[in-house]
């Protein structure tokens, strides 16, 4: 507030109005200069212009009056829409720390100042000299205005990710009481609360499912397109819509606590950020502001000393369009601009930065390090393989299997039953279930004895597996396990038992090997396993059985050999790892904790969020150098020109009001080069998730 700004705490959700009500206070104010300055420039600029137009308002109104009607609709112009310039420009005069809107209240004030002299004072002036510029004060107000309301209009479509997440909650929730429904807003609901969605409607908060079952379209927040199943005990996220069913769900969290209300503040809080880049341009800036302040008073000084008659009304001339034209206006838009465009689009396609200089970050990565489980794979074991022994019917043997481990809460068991369920079997009746622990486990199914686990568990019960021994090392030699399984006193399968790879791994890898990239796998896997399926993927560098904290020492040494590392992990033993990699990637489906240790979250949980996110990355710090090259070149290019060093050669300088628009014309092309990013399309797009159970390989 002591620097003249305004400032109050808002919810994220209400950036969009906020956004637009800016938007609308400039253009009003744009309009208003407008109507006020168009008689000032008509009444100065139109005499030069139209010889005949120049007697008619000396022979009628006169040029005092007309001066002063100048004076009036200018002073008007200035301290009204152009306050604004003013209210900062000054504070920061003062602080001894100046900036674009110092150089526009320089160049304006002098304008003016200089011409209320010319019209109250003529006296002070030398013979010659009298001359006023309200027009140059009020057209340089009036384009700059202009040009502030064409940014404002960017950052507002650049905004529009997150308006159209605050668009997707509903205004209202059918809260449930005992046995009747009541309408009532959304600030009203309390977690714990009831909630009824009918078919078709939006979802207003998060909440876990009590009844019904549906498909629910969560393409907004995840990017995922295939609707989800929902029901009793499943998760729902607020502002996804539902499918044909109906659902009852109790609200787990609301308002700013929601999944929607968080993503949009990761969103705002990386727009809002400031990259290495910018505090670079912040330094130049703060030099060269003072810098250009200093050109304009020796031009002043020069055309005072050398230039010809008038040469005060010359000098100031060229002082006020040194002023003007040098104002870095495109300079200060240059990077955050394209910080809002290009995390807005990011948003847009699933990929969060939920720290602005993660931008500039991931774009110097060289190396690219995945966790295995839950990230390259799906994450839970699945059967990929049955070899039958003899005689053995497929459909038979997993049912009974099936039958026996639903009884255990081992992963592999709830994969034997995964894999019986997704047939469509029906399991028969198992009794005197038993676990051996570490070997496997044992139960009577259809009055015969059913042993799993592995070889040695069989083996120690006196049944051979010799039959299945081929089938089981080549499972094994792709990195699966091997379990095997047992009726009565005969070995009749054995089972590839894996995590499988996500359906989209082998295209995100492969898109980041064609960017140059390294890529790199550290787990906790036993060495053989996670050889071999780097090998199937093609990855670079395996680091294996590594425990959670020797997940960050593996990512030290991966950056020291080859530079820069971006990690990408999902659960709680990858916060570390995440934290310590130069850019940490949290797929969006896993833990809150390794969320909160990201820099950037790939909302859909899909590996093409790491792709999109370094294309995003590598665009928008390409966009960054091309404003600031062009603003730089612009600025360093036409300071001389505004100085009036082609005033020898072709006998005329460069107008204030011409300055100005030239100024305003560089930040157009800048906030025009940023919307461009909106326009980035995906490198990868999102791909189906892989069915739950996939086919299983022959029996030989």
């Amino acid at each position: 507030k002591d620097a003249g700004f305004g400032a109050e705490i808002q919810g994220a959700l209400k950036s969009g109005a906020r956004k637009a009500g800016e938007a609308d206070r400039v253009r009003r104010d744009a309009f208003l200069a407008t109507a006020l300055t168009l008689p000032v420039f008509v009444l100065e600029m139109g005499g030069h212009m139209v010889p005949a137009f120049h007697h008619w308002i000396a022979q009628t109104i006169g040029m005092q009056a007309s001066w002063v009607i100048q004076f009036v609709l200018t002073t008007l112009v200035l301290a009204g829409p152009g306050r604004r310039f003013f209210v900062t420009g000054i504070p920061a005069l003062l602080r001894g720390a100046p900036e674009m809107n110092s150089l526009v209240v320089l160049g304006t004030s002098a304008a003016w100042g200089y011409s209320v002299v010319a019209t109250f004072l003529p006296e002070t002036l030398p013979d010659g000299t009298r001359a006023v510029y309200f027009e140059a004060a009020a057209v340089i107000t009036t384009l700059i205005l202009f040009g502030r309301a064409l940014e404002a209009r960017a950052k507002g479509q650049a905004g529009a990710a997150i308006a159209k997440l605050v668009g997707l909650r509903p205004a209202t929730a059918r809260r449930l009481t005992g046995t009747e429904s009541e309408e009532v807003s959304l600030d009203q609901i309390v977690p714990g609360d009831l909630l009824q969605v009918r078919p078709g409607e939006q979802l207003p908060v998060d909440g876990k499912v009590q009844d019904g079952g549906s498909y629910v379209n969560e393409a907004m927040i995840t990017g995922e397109p295939v609707p989800v199943a929902k029901g009793p005990g499943d998760d729902v996220i607020g502002g996804t819509v539902n499918g044909t069913g109906a659902l009852t769900y109790r609200a787990t969290a609301v308002g700013e606590d929601t999944i929607l209300a968080r993503i949009i503040r990761m969103v705002e809080d990386a727009q809002a950020a400031k990259l290495p880049i910018q505090a670079l341009v912040d330094r130049v800036t703060s030099v060269f502001v003072p810098v250009v302040i200093g050109v304009a008073v020796l031009t002043i000084a020069t055309w005072l000393l050398f230039g010809p008659d008038p040469a005060l009304g010359l000098a100031l001339v060229a002082g006020v369009s040194v002023l003007i034209i040098a104002c870095p206006c495109a300079m200060g838009l240059a990077t955050p601009t394209s910080i809002l465009v290009g995390t807005g689009r990011g948003a847009e396609l699933g990929v969060l930065f939920r720290k602005g200089d993660a931008l500039q970050r991931l774009e110097g990565a060289r190396v690219v390090a995945f966790d295995k489980t839950g990230t390259l794979t799906e994450g839970h074991p699945q059967v990929t393989a049955l070899h039958l022994a003899d005689g053995a019917d497929e459909a038979t043997t997993l049912s009974m299997l099936a039958a026996v481990e639903a009884f255990s809460e081992h992963p592999l068991a709830q994969a034997v039953v995964r894999a019986a369920e997704a047939r469509g079997l029906a399991l028969p009746k198992a009794t005197d279930f038993a676990s051996d622990t570490g070997l496997g486990v044992r139960g009577m199914v259809n009055g015969g004895e059913v042993r799993i686990g592995s070889a040695r568990y069989l083996e120690g019960s006196g049944i051979s597996v010799e039959e299945l021994a081929d089938n089981a090392k080549a499972i094994a030699a792709r990195g699966q396990t091997p379990v095997f399984a047992a009726i009565g006193s005969n070995a009749v399968a054995v089972l590839g038992v894996a995590d499988p790879i996500k359906a989209q791994t082998p295209a995100a890898i492969d898109a980041l090997h064609a960017q140059g990239l390294k890529v790199a796998m550290i787990t906790g896997d036993a060495r053989p396993t996670a050889k071999s399926i780097a090998a199937e993927m093609g990855i670079d560098h395996v680091v294996a059985q590594v425990l959670p904290d020797g997940k960050a020492a593996a990512i030290e040494a991966l950056r020291a050999n080859a530079g820069p590392v971006a990690f990408v992990g999902d659960g709680i033993n990858d916060a570390p790892a995440l934290a310590a990699a130069d850019v940490g990637i949290a797929i969006g489906t896993g833990t809150d904790v390794a969320i909160e240790a990201a820099d950037v979250v790939l909302i859909s949980g899909q590996l093409t969020g790491v792709v999109n996110a370094l294309t995003i990355s590598k665009a928008t710090m390409t966009n960054i150098r091309q404003n600031l090259f062009w603003a730089f070149a612009y600025n360093t290019a036409l300071i001389p020109v505004a100085a009036g060093i082609l005033y020898p050669v072709a006998g005329t300088l460069l107008s204030p009001v011409l300055a100005a628009g030239a100024m305003a014309l560089s930040s157009v092309f800048v906030v025009t080069n940023a919307l461009r990013l909106r326009r980035v399309q995906p490198a990868l797009a999102e791909t189906p998730p892989s069915t739950p159970m996939p086919a299983l390989e022959a029996a030989e």
